[in-house]
């Protein structure tokens, strides 16, 4: 039985969405009734395809918006862009995210900085831009997805890790200044979902440590989490959904492990 989570006609921006788990969790967004900002990469004609085709199934407004993460004049606009054409913003789900696997003495610059950048840093900008919107209106959602490691570390990951422990703290900070406004600012972190991004990583990891990838896949990735099973995207939009509700209202600065027992260990 479907669940109503009150979310009709509420306005939601989800950076990263043109794939993987951003994409998952704009479509269920849409499902419930919530106008959707999709922004992220990919060939333009595949994403108007999907754009028109959550429109459609869903009968909400879709727009894209091609914000670049790394730019934040762009972050500013595409919040911007939102408010003019709804007339509020009601979530903001801080998604988007790139990867690069190296040991730290070969990390090479340029790849830590495009990770800082689009991995913490555009959560911040976009943060910065929504908040005055939903302090006005009295109501707002913000949920960060992090990562399992947001909480722990794994090697050969320096700028990610270091990137998801950064937004932990932003997700604890903004919590705090929002609280007495009808805001809440929350994160989720996943453990390995099978994403583009993780699929990319397994390869990645294989060439970093010299072993084949169904051994990455045996020994490595899903080692970490004691189902030994991927989290699905169904499982991350339960979440999803809780917080951005009226049910979450009183969830505020917390990080919502959906890692299969991962950290527990």
């Amino acid at each position: 039985m479907a669940v109503d989570f009150g979310l009709q006609g509420q306005v939601a921006i989800v950076t990263g969405s043109t794939s993987g788990i951003g994409h998952a969790m704009a479509d269920a967004l849409a499902a419930q009734g919530c106008n959707i900002v999709m922004n992220g990469l990919g060939e333009m004609n595949a994403i108007e395809r999907a754009r028109a085709e959550m429109a459609e199934t869903h009968g909400v407004e879709v727009l894209y918006h091609g914000a670049d993460m790394t730019r934040p004049i762009e972050i500013a606009d595409m919040v911007r862009a939102a408010k003019a054409e709804f007339g509020e913003l009601d979530i903001l789900v801080n998604n988007a995210g790139v990867q690069h696997v190296a040991p730290v003495e070969d990390f090479p610059e340029d790849k830590w900085d495009l990770i800082i950048a689009v991995n913490l840093s555009s959560a911040f900008h976009a943060t910065k831009a929504a908040v005055p919107i939903m302090k006005e209106q009295g109501r707002g959602r913000i949920v960060n997805i992090a990562s399992a490691h947001g909480l722990v570390a794994s090697p050969f990951k320096s700028a990610y890790v270091a990137a998801k422990h950064g937004i932990m703290g932003l997700t604890k900070t903004v919590a705090l200044e929002v609280a007495q406004h009808g805001i809440t600012c929350n994160a989720i972190c996943p453990g390995f979902v099978k994403t583009p991004l993780v699929e990319a990583q397994i390869a990645d990891q294989a060439k970093a440590r010299g072993i084949s990838e169904e051994a990455v896949m045996r020994d490595v990735i899903l080692a970490s989490q004691p189902t030994k099973q991927f989290v699905t995207f169904d499982q991350l939009n339960g979440m999803l959904l809780y917080l951005v509700s009226d049910l979450g209202a009183s969830a505020n600065g917390a990080a919502y492990q959906i890692d299969g027992g991962w950290v527990a260990q």
